[in-house]
């Protein structure tokens, strides 16, 4: 203010007699005000960046495979005849216990009703059997009849009731035979087979079709041999083809213990969770294994590392790209032009790949040019 001041009198004394001192006089003090308010604005920092993503590496390989139901079985009839029905298709969905095909009953009918009858004659001879050994044996008691008497009317009383139960048992079997012309899933899934048509004859145990079931589901890879030790020590996930990006774990649940004669490659299952409905059986789907004691790691420009004391640094945007925020990494190895590093980083993250000694993380930043990821 004592500056103000002074200057005030010398354009008082410069002015003296004239009409505009007291307007110079004001305009002095309102410029002397408005110069102790003002403030400097805030330059944004323009950077380069780049977006990150995961480094190539000789820890890590895919395998390309199908996706195939853990459970595959080949339902049959237990007995021989003609098929008559068929009631599903290849695809279509089945639930446990619905009908597949049936057989002409006609035959096993007439059997159940042969073993029927059979069975009412065995129980007619074993009701006059019991009641001559009863007669016997009253006459026997009285003694009217030898023993020797006694004994024959017992015994044929016995292999009366023998024949009832044989005639019994055979009476089930036709019943179950009857009830095996009717085929039926025993577990829900989806019809991969059907080699038999309708008026086809069929024997006792030819596949009449081939059921999946859909609780669990696998993807089958072929491994080479040099890579089979390191397979059954890596972590694995699953990409399925037309799925996105989307990766789900995996877990490998057995190897064949024989390589295959003209690939020269190892059979591999990978169970993986999912829904029911998100993996369509056969789809092409991608294993990806990674070493076990690989780390994910990540290309970047040899410029976007900073030397922070004895921790090297980089400077990752944040969600809005307005700010930037110094993050420590591990080098891993490095290049001519680029390091390879890793850290508390994700894939899709963006660094600042160019003056990174010239930044402020108070600072405000303007993104000029953003440069493809590294591979």
């Amino acid at each position: 203010m004592s500056s103000i001041r002074q200057s005030t009198e010398r354009i008082r004394s410069g002015l003296r007699g004239s009409g505009l001192a007291p307007l110079a006089l004001v305009g002095v003090i309102f410029v002397g005000g408005c110069k102790s308010d003002a403030k400097p604005a805030v330059v944004a920092q323009p950077v380069q960046v780049v977006q990150i993503a995961p480094a190539s590496t000789s820890e890590s390989w895919s395998y390309v495979g199908t996706i195939r139901a853990r459970f595959e079985s080949d339902i049959a009839f237990r007995v021989g005849g003609k098929v008559t029905r068929r009631l599903v298709d290849i695809g279509a969905s089945v639930a446990a216990g619905q009908v597949i095909a049936e057989l002409d009953p006609t035959d096993y009918r007439l059997a159940l009703e042969a073993q029927q009858a059979e069975l009412a004659a065995a129980k007619s001879s074993r009701d006059q059997a019991v009641a001559a050994e009863e007669r016997y044996r009253t006459l026997h008691a009285q003694g009217h009849v030898a023993k020797a008497a006694l004994d024959q009317r017992v015994a044929a009383a016995d292999e009366a009731r023998g024949r009832v139960e044989r005639a019994e048992r055979a009476l089930a079997i036709a019943r179950n035979q009857l009830e095996y012309t009717v085929l039926r899933s025993d577990a829900a899934g989806v019809v991969s087979a059907l080699p038999v048509e309708v008026g086809q004859v069929v024997a006792p145990g030819q596949p009449i079709a081939r059921i999946a079931r859909r609780d669990e589901i696998e993807a089958l890879v072929a491994i080479p041999e040099h890579r089979l030790a390191g397979v059954k020590m890596a972590h694995a996930e699953i990409e399925i083809w037309g799925d996105g990006d989307r990766r789900h774990p995996a877990k490998l649940r057995e190897v064949s213990p024989e390589a295959d004669r003209a690939s020269r490659t190892y059979a591999a299952r990978f169970s993986i969770d999912v829904g029911s409905n998100a993996a369509e059986l056969g789809r092409t789907a991608t294993v990806h294994l990674r070493a076990a004691n690989a780390v994910q790691a990540f290309t970047v420009p040899l410029a976007a590392v900073m030397q922070d004391a004895t921790t090297p640094t980089i400077w990752v945007l944040d969600a809005t790209a307005t700010r930037v925020q110094r993050t420590p990494v591990t080098l891993l190895r490095l290049t001519r032009d680029a390091a390879v590093i890793t850290g508390a980083l994700h894939p899709g993250d963006r660094i600042v790949a160019l003056g990174v000694h010239m930044l402020d993380a108070d600072k405000p930043i303007r993104v000029v040019e953003q440069r493809a990821a590294l591979q």
